[in-house]
């Protein structure tokens, strides 16, 4: 008998007290949700049952599994049967049409962008979920295709409206005809939340991964930190490294994180000498066909001797130690390498791991996808891929090395070639689990559990597989500072194109890791434009500058000089009202995203118009037309203050002062005032700081804007308190970084205090903008205390 306070009868008893009610019901060839027809023409042979009637038991944790249950009734399971055995099997879900959609699809085969559309037949190949307007109810549904078995799924447009679910192994030896359970749907009154609660669903049914909020993430999330990818590429050796973190500390903006990309490693082709490099290589796509012939540094660090000479270490160990003793705030340094070692694998014979060359086979899906340099080559030169039972021994021998050597974590990229080669090992569900778990291990035993950003991997396979462990990866393409297909005005618009990748894939990808929007260059011609989006975009903010390419004008707008950053609280989502939209080529959206910090909420607005997918073409290209001046329109409500426990009673605030960074404006606005026009260049964009207002008497009222020499104005304030004298009320603001602080009030203050002495301020009665400027004062973290007496 198990123990009164055991797991498994607390489970029980919820599974007999909730309600089997469900929102959905699968009735004569329709699937209905609270009794609205939302797919027609759902064949017979396709099945629905209950969130309850499928997750019965699992070994995620009783909160979690409580949670799930508490919403079970809004949603439910999609199944077919189909009457032969295949490793591949097609089948509709039914039909919609005249019902606006969002969904998220690989346009290649590691990244996956924003689609809308109003029919089923406007999906893209690959389709990652589909989120359903039904304003019939005030409701939104989500259909997610997701892994049953040894099978993953994903969604393809049929005719006529149809939705097509492909369920594929992908080993022609692995065959099923029947699925209970391969897509999941769930309805909510809020996209926000049902993002949340789907999700929380499938971690407790799936039990293969870990929503974000189980997991520590690095602490390089609120840091500025620099990639050596586009200041070198495959030519990255010691020198240049050194140069780089020296270039950015003297400039101010001292990086706490080093990633050293692609071009550190011991890599050859075939056709070369077992144990020596390649030599030359220059450009990235050369090196896509070399493989790791051992599993420590290339001979470039290799070389490497210590400065100082205090010890006998060379190589990659004397070249960490000589960093961080040089460079005192360097706290992390990553180095890159690819999900199979190298881009071709891991070179048969060289290593003491058991590795075989496997020609690659893409999935049918995938011939829906872009054109891309990276699957070709790879393609052309097949994986060494090391035994999956070898998947342990493989990373922990590396990372273990790295960690030696002072290495703190790695930046893992082209994630979803294990795919392609597949057939042997019984599938890429399988063969995925090995490697994933391998990976898992090693980040858990050699990089404190958290360092290890991921990259090319927006896929379903790896986030419902290989997320058990990992807490950070990219939302976006790669940052192209030109377009590669040689389009003169690609340097322009492919950086809005970037934007809209990392704020809608954020929308999933955030409940389960935290979002990274990738690096820019500081001296690109958009360069303040990407500043803005990652100022607020939540998580870390670094560049990939070359040496002497650096704004530091720009780059104080984003960094303190201690390598900090002012980070919002939050990841940043799409608002409401861009949700169905297209911000790209629709020729009149603006993308909105929002998101909090500790004392009020943030909207940033871009116009991102100008390219997009050609569904024809099957390419991201230009739509000219489109880049031109948008106009739009912002309100505070379009901040969802309460997806943020911290932030949800700001919701409630009667009135909030607004500051516009760029315009340099301060008015007052309300919850129903109305919405603040504003019209935006090509490539340009404004942030939003919505504050609420506090009554400190009957007469004055304050509002603490933060630094209006930081994109995140509000980041900068660390904490805020009122007091009540006996003759005076105070407001005290904790700031944090140096420059002009600006706040609201009504009325002129008495005094104003910085750090306890008495100093000057400047006040306008015209707008209430009060302002003094802060120092930074280095022995203080950049803390100071400002003081407000009335």
């Amino acid at each position: 008998m198990a123990p009164p306070n055991d797991p498994i009868n607390s489970i029980l008893n919820v599974m007999k007290t909730h309600k089997e009610d469900n929102f959905f019901e699968l009735s004569n060839g329709e699937l209905i949700v609270k009794n609205i027809p939302l797919l027609f023409e759902v064949p017979s042979n396709v099945s629905f049952s209950s969130f309850s009637s499928i997750c019965q038991t699992t070994t995620a944790p009783l909160p979690l599994f409580r949670r799930a249950h508490s919403t079970s009734s809004n949603g439910g399971f999609l199944g077919f049967k189909k009457d032969d055995p295949s490793h591949h099997l097609m089948n509709s879900l039914g039909k919609f049409n005249d019902r606006n959609f969002l969904s998220i699809f690989r346009f290649k085969t590691w990244w996956s962008t924003q689609w809308v559309g109003n029919s089923g037949s406007d999906l893209q190949m690959e389709t990652q979920w589909v989120l359903l307007d039904v304003p019939e109810i005030k409701s939104y549904v989500i259909i997610i295709p997701i892994i049953e078995g040894k099978f993953r799924s994903a969604l393809h447009p049929g005719t006529n409206g149809h939705v097509l679910i492909c369920a594929e192994s992908g080993s022609s030896q692995v065959k099923a005809s029947s699925f209970g359970a391969i897509a999941y749907v769930h309805v909510s009154d809020n996209p926000y939340i049902l993002m949340k609660e789907a999700y929380t669903s499938l971690r407790v049914y799936l039990n293969t991964f870990k929503l974000l909020e189980e997991k520590s993430v690095p602490s390089l999330v609120d840091k500025f930190g620099w990639c050596t990818w586009d200041a070198f590429y495959l030519t990255v050796e010691p020198a240049g490294v050194w140069h780089g973190v020296k270039e950015l500390s003297q400039g101010g903006v001292s990086p706490r994180f080093l990633i050293i990309d692609d071009g550190w490693q011991s890599i050859n082709f075939d056709h070369q000498e077992p144990h020596e490099d390649a030599k030359n290589l220059v450009l990235g796509g050369t090196q896509m066909t070399a493989r790791l012939h051992r599993l420590d540094e290339g001979e470039k660090f290799r070389k490497y001797k210590e400065l100082e000479y205090y010890s006998e270490d060379s190589g990659m160990k004397a070249f960490t130690m000589d960093l961080r003793t040089h460079f005192k705030g360097l706290d992390d340094i990553y180095v890159w390498h690819a999900l199979c070692g190298a881009w071709g694998g891991v070179r048969p014979g060289t290593t003491h791991l058991n590795s075989k060359i496997i020609a690659c086979e893409l999935s049918q899906g995938l011939d829906g996808t872009m054109d891309d340099l990276a699957v070709i080559k790879i393609v052309e030169g097949g994986i060494g891929l090391v035994h999956p039972d070898q998947a342990d021994d493989f990373y922990d021998s590396m990372h273990s090395y790295l960690s030696e050597v002072g290495i703190t974590g790695v930046k893992v990229d082209v994630i979803h070639t294990l795919e392609y080669v597949s057939e042997e090992y019984g599938g890429r569900v399988e063969l995925g689990k090995k490697y994933y778990d391998g990976l898992s291990k090693s980040l858990a035993k050699n990089f404190n559990g958290t360092g290890l950003i991921s990259s090319m991997q927006q896929c379903n396979d790896f986030f419902f597989l290989g997320t058990k462990q990992i807490s950070i990866g990219r939302v976006g393409d790669d940052f192209w500072f030109q377009d590669p297909n040689g389009d003169p005005n690609g340097v322009y618009w492919l950086q809005g194109v970037h934007m809209i990748h990392c704020a809608y894939n954020s929308m999933w990808m955030g409940q389960i890791i935290q979002p990274d929007w990738d690096m820019f260059q500081s001296d690109h011609v958009c360069a303040k434009f990407h500043a803005g989006s990652r100022a607020i975009c939540g998580g870390p903010v670094y560049v990939s500058d070359s040496l002497g390419g650096h704004d530091f004008d720009l780059l104080t707008k984003l960094v303190y000089p201690d390598g900090t950053i002012p980070k919002c609280q939050y990841f940043a989502h799409p608002t409401r009202d861009c949700i169905f939209k297209n911000p790209l080529f629709d020729g009149k959206t603006i993308l909105k995203i929002w998101n909090f910090n500790k004392y009020g909420g943030v909207i940033g607005a871009f116009n991102c118009q100008g390219a997009g997918w050609d569904p024809k073409e099957k390419r991201i290209k230009g739509y000219s037309n489109c880049y031109k001046p948008m106009k739009g329109s912002v309100h505070v409500n379009d901040i969802e203050w309460d997806q943020l426990i911290a932030a949800s009673e700001m919701g409630n605030a009667e009135e909030y002062v607004v500051y516009l960074n760029q315009a340099e404006e301060l008015f007052l606005t309300k919850s129903t005032s109305d919405t603040i026009p504003i019209t935006l260049e090509p490539s340009t964009f404004e942030i939003f700081s919505f504050v609420p207002i506090k009554q400190l008497n009957h007469i004055a009222k304050f509002g603490p804007i933060g630094l209006t020499n930081m994109f995140n104005s509000g980041g900068a304030i660390q904490g805020v308190q009122y007091g009540d004298g006996a003759n005076y009320v105070s407001a005290k603001v904790e700031v944090k970084g140096g420059g002009n602080f600006l706040a609201y009030t009504n009325v002129l203050p008495n005094k104003c205090y910085l750090n306890g002495t008495e100093v000057e301020f400047e006040w306008s009665s015209q707008d209430g903008k009060l302002i003094i400027n802060l120092p930074w004062i280095e022995e203080n973290n950049g803390i100071s205390n400002v003081n407000f007496i009335f």
